[in-house]
């Protein structure tokens, strides 16, 4: 059984997928438009939502870039897997110190 899609949801996560590669230089309402086969105006209402909660920002341009909200959550997914990883690390010296240990005996 499917779950229902939301459809603004979709059109506002579909803009934010379309804002990748843009962090910099940005990119303006009528590309995204385009390039999301939508009205100028779905993406703007699109923007408008991203951007009021930080997914996305209005350079001085008029265009559009990530906003700094996904640099926070890549840097702590950054920081996430930098701990797992130490602890994988850890167990696998404590394994091997363990095997020596055997050999040893």
């Amino acid at each position: 059984m499917s779950t229902p899609v939301n459809k603004s949801a979709s059109k506002v996560l579909q803009v934010l997928k379309a804002l990748r590669g843009h962090s910099l230089s940005g990119v303006t309402n009528q590309e995204l438009a385009n390039q999301l086969d939508e009205s100028p105006a779905t993406i703007t209402r699109a923007l408008q939502t991203l951007e009021k909660e930080g997914f996305a920002q209005k350079l001085d341009d008029g265009s559009y870039a990530l906003g700094n909200i996904l640099v926070s959550i890549s840097h702590c997914h950054a920081q996430e897997i930098d701990r797992a990883q130490s602890r994988v690390s850890e167990h696998i010296q404590r394994v091997f110190a363990g095997v020596k240990q055997i050999k040893e005996a």
